[in-house]
């Protein structure tokens, strides 16, 4: 098993969990605005925003990464916001296994605060789509790298 460093310095190890997710065949933007949106929440709230945006009842809005993007009604207003089915099924995964790593550190869920989101890029799968007359052009897919941290205040 390999050994991965995280972008967040832990200061207390016996109240902290650390969960990630690796080489992930999702959309960089779309991770980058959901970590956002979850950051501060507690981890109840997170794991049923989650499922929210699964059954696609909940909005993300986008602040960063917002051309060309629809405008959908989200926390009762409105703006460029998305569903991002896709990422939130692996964050879900992420945020489940964070959960168990906190019962393995015999810390109490409902105390868990999600103190760091980070989405990274990764590594970068190079295709190729033949066209006419013996041209072809690429076909790129960016893996990504999710890295979530809790503490039980």
């Amino acid at each position: 098993m390999p050994e991965f460093g995280y972008s967040y310095k832990v200061l207390e190890p016996e109240r902290t969990v650390i969960a990630s997710g690796r080489d992930l065949n999702i959309f960089f933007k779309e991770a980058v605005e959901l970590c956002r949106y979850l950051k501060g929440r507690k981890l109840e709230e997170a794991k049923e925003i989650l499922e929210e945006i699964i059954e696609l009842k909940r909005a993300i809005p986008f602040r960063t990464f917002k051309k060309k993007v629809p405008h959908h009604k989200y926390d009762n207003t409105s703006g460029p916001s998305r569903y991002p089915k896709k990422v939130a099924k692996a964050m879900l995964k992420i945020l489940e296994s964070l959960e168990a790593n906190a019962e393995f550190k015999g810390l109490e869920l409902s105390r868990i605060k999600l103190v760091h989101l980070a989405a990274q890029k990764g590594y970068k799968i190079k295709k190729y789509i033949p066209r006419a007359f013996g041209r072809s052009s690429p076909y790129f897919r960016e893996l990504v790298h999710i890295e979530v941290v809790g503490v039980e205040s």
